[in-house]
């Protein structure tokens, strides 16, 4: 199961409903750590209203260079250290963001009690990185560009477990009962009945099962990621204007709208799409029916448009469930 947390859903600045991008993601099965993605100003206090702890953050991912998504990076890094954090934090990010994070680290006499491993977001285009594994599940990410005034990716992350099944009607048949022999042939120990050996090769038999979620940044483009969506149960990608404001805005701002994310998603097959990004001008209850209305008109699947501190939990079965909130916005 993947979790996912949304701190910030406005587009460029923060209103008094909603912060700017960031977002959570956990997946217990492979590790007890989670994932920042990206990092806009204010994050920090965001987190102060969830139970998620910088002690346990194991990678903040940055999507792109626009302060949206990063100027809140240095302060949260800095309360890390503050809080006497000592393990080493990933950072996935472009190179642009590393080389002014280490600047900021210069000038402000900012010196961290644990080591910042620098990961170049290029590297991880096309290729499946392991962030984290626990027993027979593992926490993939991989990189996909987009298009935007500035290089930016989309990150998919994909949980994959193994597990070792056991054909039980051939064990009856065998007359072994279900007991310690059983979990020791799903262990890969071959065992003896009533003197017959039971291999466990002829009785456990692996299963891998996987589930993927990919996450954009800013996109003016939603079919850039069409490769990406690829067997991905959940595609998260921003809708700063509707239709109409999009088309008034025109090419410049490189983003999407509602209309044409939905459109995306329905032919590209994703069964649950969740809109974020929000331009101010859509924070309104008026401005939030119009974006899903434009939505539910191309999209057939499950639909939800994201406020912050909204909670998802994605199955493996594809199902994706709303959880009580991470804290409230009052």
């Amino acid at each position: 199961m993947l979790d996912i947390t949304f701190l910030g859903t406005s587009s460029g600045v923060p209103t008094r409903q909603r912060n700017v991008s960031a977002l959570a993601v956990r997946a217990p099965l492979a590790g007890a750590g989670w994932y920042l993605l990206d990092c806009g100003e204010g994050t920090q206090q965001q987190l102060l209203r969830t139970g998620l702890s910088l002690h346990s953050l194991a990678a903040v991912c940055i999507s792109h260079v626009h302060g949206d998504h990063c100027y809140g990076l240095p302060g949260l890094l800095a309360s890390a250290g503050m809080g006497a954090r000592q393990q080493p934090l990933r950072l996935i990010a472009p190179p642009p963001v590393w080389q002014w994070l280490q600047a900021t680290q210069q000038c402000t006499d900012l010196h961290l009690p644990y080591a910042i491993e620098f990961i170049d977001l290029s590297t991880l285009r096309g290729q499946s990185f392991e962030l984290c594994a626990a027993g027979q599940a593992r926490l993939m990410l991989s990189a996909h560009p987009q298009v935007h005034r500035a290089p930016s990716h989309a990150f998919r992350f994909e949980l994959v477990q193994r597990q070792i099944r056991l054909n039980t009607a051939a064990l009856q048949a065998a007359g072994l009962p279900p007991g310690p022999a059983w979990r020791a042939l799903q262990h890969g120990q071959d065992v003896t009945h009533q003197g017959r050996q039971l291999r466990s090769a002829d009785f456990a038999h692996a299963h891998t099962r996987r589930l993927a979620a990919v996450l954009g940044g800013d996109n003016a483009r939603p079919d850039a990621l069409r490769a990406a969506c690829e067997g991905a149960q959940l595609l998260v990608h921003e809708a700063t204007y509707s239709r109409a404001a999009l088309q008034k805005a025109g090419p410049g701002p490189m983003h999407s709208c509602a209309h044409d994310v939905a459109a995306f998603a329905q032919c590209a097959g994703v069964p649950n799409l969740i809109l974020t990004h929000f331009s101010p001008r859509h924070h309104s209850e008026a401005g939030q029916d119009l974006l899903m209305q434009e939505a539910r008109a191309q999209y057939a699947g499950q639909l939800h448009l994201a406020r912050d501190f909204d909670v998802y939990a994605l199955d493996f079965d594809g199902q994706l469930r709303m959880q009580p909130p991470a804290a409230s916005t009052s």
